[in-house]
């Protein structure tokens, strides 16, 4: 096959240890013809062939970002954004502007907020003092907590609170009425509803489907939020990812974008296992997987969580909290449950990925995922744990026994990227610091790394997260959790790959694997650590098509 395209004069990385390094590569038909010296390679062109000149700059496999929400960050890219921002004065005048903007919207929601935005905790007087007439709302860093003014909890109808399942909350004052803090999906989800992004939230919310279906102009209207995310996701490198979230809706808007052209990566969506639900559910589960299954879309996961965040102490703790005696929030699932679900959905041969923060939500997802290998026998699994901030040390050598992947977020870390120190730290207190937001130290216990962003809780920039996984500095009196170049990348390319079951399709660059890549707008192996974040990615191609392309 003559190739399509050809890109020469590069330095690529092809994350193969059987041919770690490459001058050129060939694509065609979708795939990787060759590769090679750029003479060699070059010799394969026909007179069709578009021959682009690397430069000497970093090419990659295309970026396989490990956990994300794509539906909901491609809604969020319209909302107001205040990661940086600090004080009542700098909120209500980014308000009050945001709100001049958009006249017409039913609800003005902001994103990005640390819980210390103010510097005591926030209520709904303190957004109605801002804008009283309007529906207003903000989402936590994290998108665990939300406040909301009163015109936005008296439209949503849970002003005088509502009934929730275990682990979610209306907070409720001693007026009577809701503090204006939400706690976790199921309680904002009413006040998401009234900016129109209800259906895109359910995925996350309840796991359930949209009822009634939605019409074709709905759908059109929120295939049309999907994109802009894929588009944002495609300029910053990345071909693969793992939506987070997710229902059979979520996978039928990506396949009618696929319809018409407008995929711009492979997504693999999970089934949303939630604690209300009981386990005859998972047949939708494995029907999901049935009906999607092939290199563009693919399901045959269930994601569930195990815990919430630190930040508002709804993470699981096998202590107390030190500013909170007595204090150690609960599991989601009960360990005892949670091992009986894990058994069967290892038993129907799928994937299980549990968000756990906590050091208890971590061992009872590894109790969980133990109980279901001795069950069931050991098998290729490659069950996840995602984010894991805190861990006891007796847990680390199991996740390596277990074959249990550490899906991690480089932007996490306090200090290491956007969000701050504290309140964290001093939630989790000093004597555990050593135990929290390991890596390497997880990484040299036989742990599998994929990387990621969790966006839009964090910035989707793949060179972000690089450099915020090679300048972290570590905690007084912790371990040096960094990696080094080359097994960041490893871990955003080949481990991502490996860990979502796609390594035979991509995460390298070798001869027959899909064409999906990366060229930086650097040589990044010669960019000092602390730049790199300011580099530019020069462009993406999946399956062989360029999905972003800088002035070259």
């Amino acid at each position: 096959m003559t190739p399509d395209l050809i890109v020469t004069n590069a330095r690529i990385l092809t994350m193969d240890p059987a041919r770690p390094r490459a001058g050129a590569i060939a694509l065609g038909g979708g795939r990787i013809l060759a590769l090679g010296t750029p003479a060699e390679t070059e010799a394969l062109a026909g007179p069709a062939t578009r021959v682009i000149d690397g430069r000497g700059r970093s090419v990659l496999p295309g970026f396989v970002e490990s956990h994300l929400h794509l539906v909901l960050g491609g809604a969020e890219l319209s909302h107001l954004h205040l990661t940086g921002l600090h004080g009542l004065d700098a909120l209500r005048d980014a308000f009050r502007g945001f709100a001049a903007r958009h006249p017409d919207r039913p609800l003005l929601m902001a994103q990005g907020a640390d819980y210390g935005i103010i510097g005591r905790p926030m209520t709904r007087h303190d957004l109605d003092a801002m804008l009283p007439d309007r529906p207003i709302a903000i989402t936590a860093h994290d998108h665990h907590t939300v406040w909301a003014n009163t015109a936005a909890l008296r439209a949503a109808g849970i002003l005088q609170g509502m009934a929730t399942p275990h682990g979610h909350e209306v907070v409720m004052g001693p007026d009577g009425c809701a503090t204006g803090e939400l706690r976790e999906f199921e309680a904002f989800s009413p006040v998401i509803a009234l900016g129109g992004e209800a259906r895109l939230n359910l995925g996350i919310a309840t796991g359930a489907e949209p009822s009634p279906w939605p019409e074709p102009a709905e759908r059109a209207i929120d295939r049309a939020r999907v994109l802009r995310g894929l588009q944002h996701c495609a300029a910053h490198g990345i071909t693969s990812m793992v939506n987070m979230d997710g229902n059979r809706y979520t996978l039928v808007l990506l396949r009618e974008l696929q319809a018409q052209g407008d995929l711009l990566a492979r997504v693999k969506v999970p089934f949303h296992f939630k604690p209300q639900m009981d386990l005859a559910e998972l047949d939708r589960a494995t029907e999901m997987t049935a009906e999607f299954d092939d290199d563009w879309l693919s399901s045959g996961f269930v994601k569930m969580f195990m815990d919430g965040v630190i930040d508002s102490r709804t993470a699981f703790m096998l202590n107390d909290y030190p500013d909170q005696p007595g204090h150690r929030s609960e599991p989601l699932f009960p360990p005892d449950r949670f091992a009986r679900i894990a058994t069967e959905i290892d038993r129907r041969g799928l994937q299980i990925a549990v968000h756990a923060i906590g050091d208890g939500a971590v061992r009872a997802t590894v109790d969980g995922y133990a109980a279901a290998r001795a069950a069931n026998g050991p098998r290729d699994s490659r069950h996840r744990i995602e984010h894991i901030e805190l861990i006891d040390p007796a847990d680390i050598p199991r996740l390596g026994a277990l074959g249990i992947t550490a899906s991690l977020q480089p932007a996490h870390p306090p200090g290491a990227m956007d969000f701050p120190l504290e309140p964290t730290l001093g939630q989790i207190g000093a004597a555990r610091w050593k135990d929290a937001y390991l890596c390497r130290t997880l990484a040299e216990a036989g742990a599998p790394l994929a990387f990621a962003s969790d966006w839009p809780v964090t910035d989707v920039s793949v060179l972000r997260g690089i450099r915020a996984a090679l300048t972290r500095a570590p905690f007084p009196g912790a371990g040096d959790e960094r990696l080094d170049l080359m097994q960041t990348l490893h871990a955003y390319t080949a481990g991502g790959a490996w860990a979502a079951h796609r390594d035979h399709v991509t995460g390298r660059l070798r001869e027959g694997l899909a064409a999906d890549l990366v060229m930086l707008d650097c040589d990044l192996e010669n960019v000092a650590p602390c730049e790199i974040d300011r580099q530019g990615v020069a462009l993406t191609i999946c399956g062989g098509r360029i999905t972003h392309e800088m002035a070259l």
